[in-house]
């Protein structure tokens, strides 16, 4: 019996098909495990954008019953210093 080229072919075509599925769902799985890890990430840096933001609004709170903390909060920005300019936006 002879062999026909065209099963050949077929069974080449099959084994690069083949590989080419497994490689996919490699990259597939490996995206979704670090599309994972960044959602938590997201997750914890916006737990903590809401924390720093509470805090900083209590301190301005607290500014108001004892202004001697008036220095920190300039220093870090979150209090504009007496006598400054607000600044412009640039439009």
């Amino acid at each position: 019996m002879k062999k026909s080229p065209m099963l050949t072919t077929l069974l080449v075509v099959l084994t690069i098909s083949a590989l080419a599925s497994v490689v996919l769902c490699y990259r597939y799985l490996a995206a979704a495990r670090e599309l994972r890890q960044l959602q938590v990430q997201a997750a914890m840096v916006n737990q903590n954008r809401t924390l720093i933001g509470a805090l900083a609004t209590e301190t301005m709170e607290y500014s108001k019953k004892n202004p001697a903390i008036d220095p920190i909060l300039e220093a870090a920005g979150i209090k504009p210093k007496l006598g400054a300019a607000p600044k412009a936006n640039g439009k």
